[in-house]
């Protein structure tokens, strides 16, 4: 479908679902080169991410486990730049390699507070797969250590993104007509 309706607003697709999962192979071809021998837990960020972590990880071909936090700084198509934990970390860390899983980092505020969080566990390491990066949107300084592709800063929906709860369903990249 060329365009959609999401609840009140129209989206036009953007991104095919080829190149997604085109995409998805590149960061899981890197990642079961980079966590040969080890077992990485992978710690997706809900709601968001769950396609994303469910694509790469079918894909993973190195032992490894999977986990699910919720955080949530926004409402409606917009940041509030209050960060709140809905769901918290229940897996024993301290020592092991973990692979955050996001869907999309555009001010970086919810993952800048979540890495934070992490280190507080004292994991081996802590990594970042994050599948889009709006770069004109980023305002904070940690590093994304396997990116899917930088998009422009437009409100987007589709693969696991929402706009208000909806949207989530579409396998491809619509973004919100103008």
């Amino acid at each position: 479908m060329e365009i959609v309706e999401v609840k009140d607003k129209v989206f036009r697709r953007f991104i095919s679902e080829e190149k997604i999962m085109k995409g998805v192979q590149e960061i899981s071809t890197r990642i079961n080169m980079d966590y040969k021998g080890k077992n990485p837990l992978l710690l997706a960020v809900l709601n968001g991410a769950f396609i994303f972590a469910a694509d790469l990880i079918r894909e993973l071909t190195i032992p490894c486990q999977i986990s699910f936090v919720k955080y949530a700084s926004y409402a409606g198509t917009r940041t509030t730049e209050d960060v709140k934990e809905l769901i918290g970390l229940n897996e024993e860390i301290n020592g092991r390699h973990i692979i955050v899983v996001e869907d999309i980092v555009d001010s970086g505020i919810t993952m800048d507070h979540l890495l934070r969080d992490l280190n507080n566990y004292q994991p081996a390491s802590v990594k970042l797969a994050c599948f889009f990066l709006k770069p004109e949107a980023f305002i904070k300084s940690f590093n994304i250590d396997y990116l899917g592709m930088e998009i422009p800063n437009d409100f987007i929906v589709g693969y696991g993104l929402d706009y208000d709860g909806y949207g989530r369903n579409l396998p491809e990249i619509y973004k919100l007509e103008n």
